[in-house]
């Protein structure tokens, strides 16, 4: 039985209005015109789909964009936009699931990765991408960098965003690689909080996790902008190869 876990529809009807920061405009540009140069002429196969917020600026920019999304709720939103409902979608874990293919690019934004809470997960989420790869294609991800660096010794608690209306806060339990990210919001007066699980990973366990599933790193860049990747950055862009 399907579950759409922590992208119910509570979720999903806010989701593009609560992350509209991460999803600036400028930000959506960048990733779909780096995205659709990695496509050229062939498909696109997004992991994680979600709202829609980057496969549909992809399509509009010419590329023939599928989707595997774990929440119903949230492909609804996809197909209530212009244009979301003729794109392909197939309900299931990214981890398993299948859909026609080849495609040029796989991709996984904005931290889904970590929605995957087990390395075994992640492993088989890499392999999956890969089978659905043609020879040459490429694997990107967008994710977090670890942040241990500005992590106090001793505490656990790192405070990522805080305004009047939202608090956002990771949680980390570093002996176990997991950290849980707790989201307070002022909802009409009322705070709400959501804590959702997660499972980090540095940029050269992906690298592992990519070898393991036969492709090897191509470029790797601090954002969408290929910014350079250095001990600064607080999160990658990184796109890994498919044999020819």
């Amino acid at each position: 039985m399907h579950d759409d876990g922590y992208f119910d529809e509570a979720v999903a009807a806010r989701y593009d209005e609560t992350e509209s920061g991460q999803f600036s405009r400028g930000e959506i540009d960048a990733a779909a015109d780096l995205l659709a140069g990695l496509a050229g002429s062939g498909r696109a196969l997004e992991f994680a789909i979600g709202t829609g917020r980057i496969a549909l600026p992809l399509a509009a920019r010419g590329v023939d964009v599928a989707g595997i999304e774990l929440s119903n709720a949230m492909v609804q939103r996809l197909r209530d936009k212009p244009g979301g409902d003729a794109m392909p979608i197939v309900i299931g874990d990214m981890s398993t699931t299948t859909i026609d293919g080849p495609f040029s690019v796989v991709y996984l934004v904005y931290n889904a990765i970590m929605n995957l809470t087990t390395q075994e997960a992640q492993v088989a989420c890499f392999r999956n991408a890969a089978a659905h790869l043609s020879p040459g294609g490429s694997f990107l991800i967008e994710v977090g960098v670890p942040g241990l660096r500005t992590l106090p010794p001793g505490t656990m608690h790192q405070v990522f965003h805080a305004s009047e209306d939202y608090w956002g806060v990771d949680e980390y339990d570093v002996a176990n690689q997991r950290l849980i990210s707790h989201h307070i919001e002022n909802a009409d007066g009322a705070y709400r909080r959501t804590s959702m699980p997660f499972r980090y990973a540095w940029p050269a366990e992906f690298d592992l996790m990519a070898q393991l599933a036969g492709m090897t790193l191509r470029d790797r860049w601090g954002g969408w902008r290929r910014e350079p990747f250095t001990e600064d950055s607080t999160q990658h862009v990184s796109v890994w190869q498919k044999p020819s």
